[in-house]
């Protein structure tokens, strides 16, 4: 790896230290879209990586894990023993990240990042040994969103293979996954492709709760924000003990043969 990283993402920079295969990649006061770089970088990699750990900003962790799309790819990378979230109030330096024998200062510059190199330095191993005690003093960071491939598995096998392909279409199509008008939440998704399919809302519900995507509470009120909004219906289906169950819906039937990316567009522009 060169000395010096200039003009480049920071996903490739991420990517050039994980081809030098360190044991250990410590990054340290990372800005929001290093976190999220760092997530997508070692998400796509395709050998084996360092074991990631991570010391930041509590509110920056917090915004950046609003996202579904890389909430659920970092607890994949959690889940797998890859990575380590731990966050603190007291950091005020620039973005670091550190090996045992390198250390790489991030530098933005409009739309470029330089990776600032030092290496072959007592300073490096000095800096790699203080910000290892920090992290391991900092608080571990309870991320609560479960991870992509228990939501893509348990949707296959529990309502259907169908909606889990229609699922991973629309996340697909978003570059967020917030529901701030930006992009659509994951349950908000979850009932557009489970409408799509005629899935039982409690099925689906239920799912979302056992798989820890959100209560059955929160997905009727979902529920019933998107039949307001005109995008989704219910039909009343019969069983034999209790209340009829509802079988979910496109409200809109022309929207019935339309792929997830063209439903998920149509939402986004009703929920705006």
């Amino acid at each position: 790896m060169a000395s010096n990283l200039l003009g480049m993402r920071v996903d490739d920079i991420l990517e050039a230290v994980f081809d030098d295969a360190p044991d250990t990649l410590l990054v340290v006061n990372p800005a929001a879209d290093v976190v999220e770089q760092l997530v997508e970088a070692a998400t796509s990699y395709d050998d084996a990586l360092p074991a990631i750990r991570v010391l930041a900003d509590e509110g920056i962790v917090k915004s950046v894990m609003g996202d579904f799309i890389v909430a659920s790819n970092a607890a994949d990378l959690i889940e797998e023993g890859t990575l380590s979230l731990r966050t603190t109030s007291d950091l005020t330096q620039g973005s670091l990240l550190l090996t045992e024998d390198r250390a790489i200062a991030l530098v933005a510059a409009e739309d470029q990042v330089g990776g600032l190199t030092a290496e072959g330095d007592p300073f490096v191993g000095t800096a790699y040994e203080a910000y290892t005690a920090d992290w391991e003093d900092a608080e571990e960071f309870r991320l609560r969103t479960p991870a992509i491939t228990r939501v893509r598995t348990t949707l296959e096998t529990e309502i259907s293979p169908e909606v889990e392909a229609d699922f991973d279409a629309v996340l697909s199509s978003l570059e967020t996954a917030r529901g701030d008008g930006e992009g659509l939440d994951e349950v908000t998704i979850s009932l557009l492709v489970a409408a799509k399919n005629r899935v039982l809302l409690y099925d689906i519900s239920k799912w979302g709760e056992d798989v820890g995507i959100a209560s059955k509470a929160t997905f009727s009120r979902t529920k019933t924000k998107l039949e307001d909004m005109g995008l989704i219906d219910t039909e009343k289906v019969p069983i034999d003990v209790g209340r009829p169950r509802l079988r979910l819906r496109l409200a809109d039937d022309r929207l019935q043969d339309a792929d997830p990316a063209e439903i998920a567009s149509v939402a986004q522009s009703v929920l705006a």
